[in-house]
């Protein structure tokens, strides 16, 4: 058997894209912030890169340096915008009312009767701050696929917390 070539030996294989679940709405959200990070922000931050080159002369200011570090920022968070719009799988918000999956409403009581209400997202656009919850997190992960009358455990850093699926919309 003939000896591998040095490109056969050392190529790995592509990791396959991972799909990115998004609603119609968080789509765009996302395409709103991209344009403002290519049409305002790219370019306010090469004016500002031009302007100190200009004032001070010197690549190693520190307002230069500064400047740099928000063009990086910037083109990170593109890079990273466009490879979740690309890799995107729209979900509609579902209608089966009786178990929990991406787009679901859901209300849980704990133990102590307390009520609280999530929407179950993809991570890009949880927001717990707003009831959304990504279905990788550990609370969406503990309600996906659970019905109504279920009970749901969550692990958290304070402990284990028991939910009693009330609703799901």
């Amino acid at each position: 058997m003939a000896p591998q070539s040095f490109f056969f030996r050392r190529h790995q294989p592509e990791m396959p894209t991972r799909q990115v679940p998004l609603t119609k709405e968080g789509l765009k959200k996302l395409e709103l912030e991209l344009d403002e990070l290519i049409n305002v922000r790219r370019p306010e931050v090469a004016q500002r890169i031009h302007d100190e080159k200009e004032l001070v002369g010197a690549q190693n200011a520190p307002e230069y340096e500064d400047a740099r570090s928000e063009q990086a920022f910037v083109e990170g968070r593109i890079a990273e915008i466009q490879d979740m719009i690309q890799n995107a799988v729209i979900f509609e918000e579902t209608h089966d009312h009786q178990t929990v999956s991406l787009g679901s409403h859901v209300q849980v009581k704990d133990q102590d009767g307390k009520k609280q209400k999530f929407l179950i997202v993809g991570g890009p656009e949880a927001n717990p701050r707003e009831g959304k919850v990504s279905n990788e997190s550990p609370v969406g992960a503990a309600l996906l696929g659970k019905r109504v009358g279920d009970k749901a455990e969550i692990k958290a850093p304070a402990g284990t917390l028991e939910w009693t699926i009330t609703a799901v919309d």
